[in-house]
């Protein structure tokens, strides 16, 4: 794709971090025409509610993905996907999710509550957690993704970025929408 003329942007959209390798983040790092921007879902900071997900990973190995994406594009976008309040999710699991929000630092995290989905395992768990406390969590972690993602933005502040233009605004014409290389 990359040799294609007429395609100046390729973004790389979303990668089970079990198939997320060295090389591919390589490969992004070195075709001009792909996007700084990866989107990478880690659900948990918990090695035992990812297990307990089936995911194939551990928060030991979704981090060192961050970092070898950072040591070849260190002002890559990172964004993610996270779940609250998985059957049998304890407030110390939670935590670990939020010590691995804070300490990596993601632009955009895409954030929901668990909610069971018919013909899957969890769904017939009897440790389910309550709407409260799912909801409560979710709130928590919204708000530490929310200023994680304002004080990334900061690296934005004076600089002039290319904008590929998406779409205007119906309300407002003199209004655009858009995207940089990097914010997905």
């Amino acid at each position: 794709m990359h040799d294609v003329k007429g395609i100046d942007r390729i973004r790389f959209a979303t990668s089970h971090p079990r198939y997320f390798t060295e090389r591919l983040i390589r490969a992004c790092a070195e075709l001009p025409k792909v996007c700084e921007h990866f989107h990478i879902p880690f659900q948990s900071g918990d090695n035992d509610v990812l297990k307990a997900m089936s995911r194939g990973y551990t928060h030991e190995k979704y981090r060192r993905i961050i970092d070898t994406i950072r040591r070849y594009m260190p002002d890559a976008s990172i964004s993610a996907d996270a779940i609250v309040g998985f059957p049998g999710e304890t407030e110390a699991q939670f935590e670990n999710t939020l010590k691995l929000v804070e300490e990596i630092g993601f632009d955009l995290v895409n954030t929901a509550a668990y909610s069971p989905r018919p013909n899957t395992p969890a769904a017939i768990w009897e440790n389910q957690l309550s709407e409260d406390v799912k909801r409560d969590r979710l709130q928590r972690l919204n708000h530490l993704v929310s200023t994680s993602a304002a004080d990334r933005s900061q690296r934005y502040q004076g600089r002039i970025e290319e904008v590929l233009v998406e779409g205007q605004n119906p309300k407002d014409p003199t209004q655009v929408m858009g995207r940089t290389r990097a914010i997905g």
